[in-house]
């Protein structure tokens, strides 16, 4: 429980009156001078005038300069232009000739397996279809149960290669972040490492993330497919994303996606790293249902997810400033529909028998999941997701 152990982990923060994150949609700025408005769409003066062609458009109302919603009345996340990105904790091994090459079935076509072996990968909708597959669809996962990885996944290469260059190239600034879904995850996860690193007064080590392609084998947790979905390794403390998963919500789980989408399901995943560090990840066990551990675990690493998102506009990067300039409350509808489409529920009626068991679920609910990230959004205090201790998990 993180409220026994965190004494000396969690930073104490003095905030007195902490700044809600739903009072922060819109923000409009005149000679030096902020202006805030309500979260939600903000009208649109009837002189306005929007180029059909462009993202967003500032337009004079009562003096001051807004941002105003693209066409579609929404406004992506975005990041600070001039803000430097770090390139150094993200491993890019696409296209390296080893990892993710000559992967050939996979399991069940589809989003896939846990990852197995030494550590126990814990992805964010991978032990789901696991769960599903095994149970439901008659599949012999026994070299999983093992600890031997994914079957079929021999072809996984031994000699990939990590490359930073070409990310170090073109995700220099936050600028990339606003145009490129590569560097925009980069950018998160310097984000995630800013606002985490604030919250323990020692031992806080960053995880690393790497990008690949096709598989990947880790450095304890067996091999991967992409159809595992992303996930992270606690025994080497990495976290694993196949970005073509991304795709993947939209056309498979029917998600409306999106860069803030994106950015949940990262964090979500750099969730499970807090947890290895804490010590709640051991505490989760390997028995599935309503009330079971490995629920109380993913929905941890979803509030966590809410927490970081409070924080994300506020908490300064290398720069002295906010490497996130802007978040909307499309931003987050998104990113709590990626939530409501990856619940046990929704998988087993929609991709698996057509019927829910409770008795294998291991992610929560659509409405669980939701509820919890709402709940670190909402409070953007870690401490308000001990789902070990709750009684009632929604």
């Amino acid at each position: 429980m993180i409220a026994d152990h965190a004494s000396d982990l969690w930073r104490k923060r003095g905030d007195s009156n902490p700044r809600s994150f739903r009072t922060l949609a819109f923000k409009a700025s005149a000679f030096g001078r902020s202006a805030t408005l309500p979260r939600g769409r903000l009208p649109v003066p009837p002189d306005a005038r929007i180029h059909p062609d462009a993202p967003s458009a500032r337009v004079p109302l009562h003096g001051v300069w807004w941002d105003l919603p693209d066409s579609s009345g929404e406004v992506d996340v975005r990041f600070d232009e001039n803000a430097r990105l770090d390139t150094s904790g993200v491993d890019d091994l696409r296209g390296s000739g080893g990892r993710g090459g000559g992967i050939s079935g996979g399991i069940g076509g589809g989003v896939g397996g846990r990852v197995a072996g030494a550590g126990g990968g814990l992805g964010i909708v991978g032990v789901i279809i696991y769960l599903l597959l095994s149970n439901f669809a008659g599949v012999d996962l026994g070299g999983m149960a093992a600890g031997g990885g994914y079957p079929g996944l021999d072809q996984v290469g031994s000699g990939q290669t990590a490359s930073t260059s070409s990310l170090e190239q073109n995700c220099a600034t936050g600028a990339s972040a606003n145009d490129s879904t590569d560097c925009r995850m980069v950018a998160v996860a310097n984000s995630l490492d800013d606002y985490w690193a604030t919250q323990f007064s020692s031992g806080f080590e960053r995880p690393r993330t790497n990008f690949f392609s096709g598989g990947v084998s880790t450095g304890g947790c067996g091999a991967a497919s992409s159809d595992s979905g992303p996930f992270y390794c606690p025994a080497d403390s990495e976290i694993y994303i196949d970005l073509t998963f991304f795709r993947d919500l939209q056309s498979r789980f029917g998600a409306q996606g999106g860069p803030f989408s994106q950015a949940y399901v990262m964090a979500h995943e750099y969730g499970h790293h807090i947890q290895n560090l804490t010590g709640d990840l051991q505490r989760a066990g390997r028995e599935t249902g309503p009330d079971s551990g490995q629920v109380r675990l993913e929905l941890q690493a979803d509030c966590y997810a809410g927490v970081w998102a409070h924080h994300a506009t506020t908490v300064p990067g290398e720069s002295g400033r906010p490497l996130i300039t802007e978040l909307t409350q499309a931003d987050i509808d998104a990113a709590l529909d990626t939530a409501s489409r990856i619940g046990d529920d929704f998988i087993q009626e929609n991709l698996g028998s057509g019927r829910v068991d409770e008795s294998q679920f291991s992610h929560g609910t659509s409405e669980q999941r939701e509820r919890w990230f709402t709940t670190g959004l909402d409070t953007g205090d870690p401490r308000a997701c001990d789902t070990f201790s709750a009684r009632d998990l929604g």
